[in-house]
């Protein structure tokens, strides 16, 4: 079972494929499966012409596995993984020359 622990989009500034990326998706995912658990952080960074276009693209998505083992999900171990999220996302972002505004959401997180 895949399942966005937590999500929320950001104001960005990037420029991949040649085109110029102005909002980002960032997300903790927990993917379980038959006593295997997994958890990765990720980043979408996407063009965000207008309030209403979260036109995601998937092109610029960029995703680090932190954690892998037998067992299940963990609310506890999630917490520690959010004390370092947005440390995470700013190493993929900037290995792609990328940044998440993290002063500028553009919608209410999304935790599960």
């Amino acid at each position: 079972m895949v399942l966005d622990v937590y999500e929320q989009y950001f104001k960005a500034k990037a420029k991949i494929g040649g085109v110029q990326r102005r909002a980002a998706v960032v997300k903790l995912t927990s993917d379980s499966e038959a006593g295997f658990i997994r958890y990765t952080v990720s980043v979408n960074f996407f063009p965000f012409r207008d309030p209403e276009d979260f036109c995601v693209s998937c092109d610029a998505i960029y995703e680090k596995e932190i954690y892998a083992a037998k067992g299940r999900r963990s609310k506890k171990r999630e917490k520690e993984f959010m004390a370092s999220f947005r440390d995470t996302v700013d190493e993929l972002a900037a290995e792609h020359k990328a940044k998440v505004l993290w002063d500028e959401p553009l919608r209410d997180a999304r935790m599960a």
